[in-house]
Parts: structure tokens; sequence; C-alpha cells
């Protein structure tokens, strides 16, 4: 592993592997994921007119053995693992958080202690990334839970339409040099006149 990571660099494959070969320790700023969802979908891409699976986002148990028993064996993260693995029995549920637990736990180790890491989801598995993420980050690191509305037209014909995605913002440690940058956007000439000239952005995004 290198003492410092090469800015400006662009890396292609499996997170972890990069990480653990490329990222020092707490060399990191910011870390924002998009990972898979567990939606159990085919995803396929077309290159050149001919059609390809891209991703296949169905996990199961017997490929995610030794990610389980890699988290596992981590002192601060068997009970989180193995109350999971009472919960949920080792199918794919488990496969996909024990694949999420052990690129999460490489995070920890890359991020900053003034650092933070945004956790992009879904519904279908965020109530558990977050007992996984508390129990690599601690609870008391979570910053936020970031909701982001989008539009459905059509409405559910058993349950109430599902419109959003969630991001989890956690910091490495609590420390008070944590980085958080306030974003302004422009007041209107009128408020200028009579409050200043910036206003904090809204919490609400929509698309």
């Amino acid at each position: 592993m290198p003492d410092q990571a090469t800015p400006n660099r662009l890396y292609f494959g499996d997170c972890l592997e990069i990480m653990a070969e490329y990222i020092p320790d707490k060399s990191i700023d910011l870390i924002y994921l998009d990972p898979p969802f567990n939606s159990k979908r085919i995803y396929k891409a077309f290159i050149g007119g001919a059609q390809w699976v891209a991703f296949d986002d169905t996990w199961r148990w017997y490929e995610a053995i030794d990610d389980f028993h890699a988290v596992a064996g981590d002192v601060s993260l068997a009970p989180t693992m193995e109350g999971l693995r009472r919960i949920l029995g080792e199918g794919g549920e488990l496969a996909y958080l024990s694949y999420m637990a052990n690129r999460l736990r490489e995070c920890w180790r890359v991020l900053k202690p003034t650092g933070s890491i945004y956790l992009h989801c879904d519904p279908t598995m965020s109530h558990y990334l977050k007992i996984v993420m508390d129990g690599i980050f601690g609870k008391k690191n979570f910053r936020n839970e970031i909701i982001w509305h989008y539009r459905k037209w059509s409405t559910g014909k058993y349950a109430f339409q599902r419109n959003h995605d969630v991001l989890f913002l956690y910091s490495r440690s609590g420390s008070r040099e944590r980085v958080f940058n306030q974003l302004y956007m422009p007041r209107t000439a009128s408020t200028i006149k009579r409050f200043g000239n910036k206003r904090i952005i809204s919490d609400y995004f929509g698309l």
C-alpha cells in the first residue's frame, strides 16, 4: 500500500480491491457511494448494437460467504452481523449486506478523521444498511438522513408509490474539525436590501 494516494487518477474495478491496494489509511476527505440496491434486477447495456448483461443485482448467499466471515471476524462488527444473520437467515439479503459491510469497513479505514461519507440507497435495504453503518462508523457519528424525492405519476394498486431514495451521511469521528461547508444561493433584490446578500440553500431537492 502506498504512503499517499495518487491525485487525479481514476480506478476501474472492485472498490474493495482498489482501496486495499492503492489507498492509504485516513487519506480521503469525502466518499460518495451509489452501490447496488439489491433490486433483484438484471441491468443491461448496449455497445455497438449488441446487448449484454452489465450487472445482475441479485445476491446469493454462497457467493458472499467470504465477505460475511471477513466482517463477522471484526470484533466491532461481529454483533451486528450475527444479529442480522439471526433476523434474515443465510440468504440474499444477508449476502448483500455482507458485501456492503466489507466495503464500508474499508471506506472507514481510508476516510480522514475530519472526513464524511454519503451512502446512497433506497428503501429496499436502507433500514438494514443504517444498522451496518452504525456498527462501522458508530451511531454517534450519524449526521443526516437525506431524502431524494422524485416523481412517479402512476399510483400503486396495493401500496403507496415508492418515489424516493435515501442518502445517509456519517462522519469518521465527532471531531469539531469535521468539514461541512454550508451552501448558499443568491437572494432576491428586495431581500438583499433588507437582510444581506446570501441565504442558505433550501433543504428540499426534488426531480
